[in-house]
């Protein structure tokens, strides 16, 4: 069982312990389309594994088989025909019963298909923002609740907490929508280098610490609202064996894991644009040292993720030619910094924080230490790398079961990761400035790192030029 994804706190979320939790049911199933080797499943045809996630009197599927084929099975089809194929193979069972057994039968059957889909609208619940499948999930739920009062209640309480994470992630994307409204994001045009500036990260809060402490803040909750699924979604190709459209195309219902990326893009701006700005080469140096300072609490926070935007931020060709600025940096911290998060070996000094900030959160007593927010944009490409190394099916058009395995067992990490609440109290004034707060394009952050100091040689100069005159116009 080592290479099953489970991660305890994740695990935790779906116990039943009252379900038979083993996989492996019997010798039938490999006769039934599902190949083992030693006690691992390896591959099955997908008509199989359907019937392997669906629960009968005997039998409950474990549940890191039912994350993990949830969470791959979108690779061959919508979401809502495997809720159809689900329901259809509910109704069959119950039909196949003989007639004077259907109220035991509705006793044994009916908490398991209830657990199934607890764990199915917990664990994936954008997939319920599609009619068809809202449509199948309350025709079933109607059929378990005719048969008993007590499941009437449980049915309830599962539609009412689906409607309202549904609800909440709609309100969160209408807060994003304003946040990319308010803030212009881009200041394409800078005709002049604006001599006071009105407010700098500084003055808005000028403990590097509390900064830290808010990009985590903003890190958490975004990191919340990102489905395991989207992962899957972000590479889903036409599935070979299917002649009809790419298996998603129109059914992407959430755009939280893009949403994440451009976050760490804009910070990574942010920091340019803090530094490029101050005319006074002391007060750059000051930015620098301070952002240094952010860097290194978010480093022993665990938020790999925002100190890899301000690490890139201050890597920014603007940011990095300020030769007369850096010098009058102690740049000794930042050095330590950039070792750690050196992409050399496949980022392996930043692998090895990131496996030590695991092991702490696992063993962690307060939320403080739990925190573990990896840089996404790795993230992203390991996961991308490890579907696009194996095929989706063997060549007898088996689905290679091995293959999802693996992806469950990263994504499921993160998932444990994505749950942990965060410790720090909000500071409206800090998280405003950071997300709305304008900040330079590529132009606008080279003309004001040529007004900063002047340009070196040939290139520079005629680059200066062409943006001077640009920005005229």
């Amino acid at each position: 069982q080592e290479r099953m994804p489970q991660t305890p706190l994740f695990a935790a979320m779906f116990d039943s312990s009252s379900y038979n939790r083993n996989l492996y049911q019997s010798k039938e199933d490999n006769c039934g389309g599902l190949y083992y080797h030693d006690n691992n499943l390896l591959s099955g045809s997908l008509e199989a594994l359907i019937q392997h996630l669906v629960p009968n009197v005997d039998y409950y599927p474990d549940r890191t088989y039912i994350f993990t084929f949830l969470l791959s099975s979108r690779l061959f089809m919508h979401p809502y025909e495997l809720m159809a194929k689900v329901c259809h193979l509910c109704i069959e069972q119950q039909r196949l019963t003989e007639p004077g057994l259907d109220k035991n039968w509705n006793q044994k059957i009916a908490p398991k298909i209830l657990q199934l889909l607890t764990e199915w609208t917990e664990t994936f619940p954008y997939d319920f923002r599609d009619e068809r499948m809202m449509r199948n999930l309350k025709e079933l739920a109607q059929r378990i609740a005719s048969g008993d009062e007590m499941y009437r209640k449980n049915v309830q309480q599962l539609l009412q907490n689906l409607i309202r994470k549904l609800a909440t992630v709609s309100q969160y994307e209408e807060v994003l929508a304003k946040i990319d409204a308010t803030s212009t994001d881009r200041l394409t045009v800078l005709k002049t280098k604006p001599q006071s500036i009105q407010r700098d990260i500084i003055t808005v809060c000028n403990d590097p610490y509390a900064l830290a402490q808010q990009l985590t803040q903003i890190e958490l909750e975004r990191l919340n609202y990102i489905g395991p699924e989207e992962f899957v979604q972000a590479f889903v190709q036409k599935d070979p064996l299917d002649n009809d459209k790419s298996c998603y195309g129109d059914q992407k219902k959430t755009r939280n894991l893009e949403a994440y990326v451009e976050w760490f893009n804009r910070l990574s701006y942010l920091v340019a644009t803090e530094i490029c700005m101050p005319v006074k080469k002391k007060h750059r140096a000051r930015v620098i040292e301070y952002f240094i300072d952010v860097a290194r609490e978010c480093f022993n926070i665990g938020n790999f993720n925002s100190l890899m935007a301000i690490i890139s931020g201050m890597n920014m060709s603007p940011v990095s030619r300020l030769k007369k600025t850096w010098a009058k940096v102690k740049t000794a911290k930042f050095d330590i910094l950039e070792h750690q998060m050196d992409p050399s070996s496949n980022f392996y000094n930043y692998r090895t924080a990131l496996r030590g900030a695991a092991q702490r959160s696992l063993t962690a007593h307060s939320n403080r230490e739990k925190i573990v927010i990896p840089f996404f944009s790795l993230l992203i490409k390991d996961i991308y790398f490890l579907n696009e190394g194996c095929a989706n099916r063997l060549p007898n058009g088996h689905v290679n079961f091995e293959k999802f395995w693996e992806l469950a067992k990263q994504v499921s990490e993160f998932m444990t990761w994505k749950q942990v609440e965060c410790p720090f109290e909000r500071d409206r004034k800090i998280l405003q400035y950071l997300l709305t707060v304008p900040v330079f394009s590529d132009d606008a952050l080279y003309l004001a790192s040529y007004e900063s100091e002047s340009p070196e040689n040939h290139v520079e100069k005629d680059r200066w030029k062409m943006l001077r005159f640009v920005s005229e116009i």
